[in-house]
């Protein structure tokens, strides 16, 4: 699609497309941004920065059909806000680190909170989206309804990508009804035996929405029909959480606000880090003796510690996952975990193909994009 035809009567999109034009005539890389909330995530941002808070607005939303089509500068904020209006929210729980963020931002890091194992990815309520290309050219894959089964889903790709494809200008999600009870309940247990009773419990026919164990206790959040949490929480046991206790702890989580995750300047200095490791729900990951956080019934273990990245790459490996470093004060190892020989040569054909002159978020995903 032409950019300059669709561009005419909107002057923020023309001056993006002006501002791509000129990085592409300049040979200058650009680094993307939302609002900034995630520059400390993944490898430092390159070049010179384009801003694309000037890409606002909720473009058409139909509570009925459970679709939401938003720009990408949107604040995250204003789109959950508006959902929450007609009782319906964005299920994935994607982390807000800090006021300001964006639609496209949350988008392009594909990073979802403690409902993950229950509701899904960002990239599975990706629907459809409109990019601008290295090209120039506004490009649009997928469509605004659930039932999209047309060719590739083209657009998902652009979940997780960290902006290096391509400038996202609008995207169309898929979202839910807020479930109509929750309950938190809090078992006072060690790691191994917090495992242990996921497991088993991962058959049972509970509407559990997340779990995290943290220092000795297991925080279980059942969500659904209020017959089912009722159930639930008789059958599992343990301490009610008060409601308002409850989802203050959830969002701290979500945020990463919860006290696991301060790591000051003085921590970093003297070498400890933050990691992410994504493993099988079975894999204690014993040799990595720091402080622990578990989430997603086992299978996302926060560490933090004092271990050099091959080591804790190596575990991570070992038990059948991969690691991202989060928080530290040296990234100079890599932040998100080394592309396999065969993977990275996708990736190299999709950013030839939307991306070929190699403007976008240079290295923000790893070096070698």
């Amino acid at each position: 699609m032409a950019a300059n035809d669709l561009a005419a009567a909107d002057p923020a999109l023309r001056r993006v497309i002006d501002a791509v034009e000129t990085a592409r005539a300049e040979r200058v890389a650009l680094d993307l941004r939302g609002g900034g909330t995630k520059a400390f995530y993944g490898e430092p941002p390159q070049g010179r920065p384009l801003v694309l808070a000037e890409l606002a607005g909720i473009r058409a939303y139909e509570p009925s059909e459970l679709v939401v089509t938003v720009r990408a500068g949107t604040p995250l904020a204003e789109l959950e806000a508006a959902l929450a209006e007609r009782g319906q929210c964005l299920p994935f729980e994607p982390p807000r680190f800090a006021p300001g963020g964006t639609v496209g931002g949350m988008v392009a890091a594909g990073l979802a909170g403690p409902a993950r194992p229950a509701a899904g990815s960002v990239r599975d309520h990706v629907l459809g989206a409109t990019i601008l290309s290295g090209r120039v050219s506004l490009e649009r894959f997928g469509g605004q309804v659930i039932k999209n089964v047309a060719g590739y889903d083209v657009a998902r790709v652009f979940a997780g990508s960290w902006g290096i494809l391509g400038v996202l200008i609008e995207v169309s999600l898929k979202v839910l009804a807020t479930p109509p009870a929750s309950a938190t309940q809090v078992l006072e247990l060690d790691e191994a035996d917090a495992r242990q009773r996921l497991a088993r419990w991962a058959a049972k026919p509970w509407p559990l929405s997340a779990s995290a164990w943290d220092a000795g206790r297991l925080v279980l959040r059942f969500a659904g029909a209020r017959a089912a949490v009722e159930a639930a929480v008789a059958d599992c046991g343990g301490t009610a959480l008060e409601p308002g206790a409850a989802a203050s702890w959830w969002d701290a989580l979500r945020d990463q606000r919860h006290p696991f995750f301060a790591l000051d300047a003085a921590a970093a200095a003297a070498g400890e880090s933050l990691w992410r490791l994504s493993v099988p729900p079975t894999a204690p990951l014993a040799e990595l003796d720091g402080a622990r956080l578990v989430e997603w019934g086992g299978a996302l273990l926060w560490w933090r510690g004092r271990r050099e990245p091959h080591a804790v790459r190596a575990a991570a490996r070992a038990a059948g996952g991969h690691a991202t470093l989060v928080r530290a004060a040296d990234k100079r190892g890599g932040a998100h975990p080394p592309l396999e020989p065969t993977v990275l040569a996708i990736h190299r054909r999709l950013k030839a193909a939307f991306d070929p002159e190699r403007l976008f978020n240079p290295g923000r995903l790893v070096a070698e994009l």
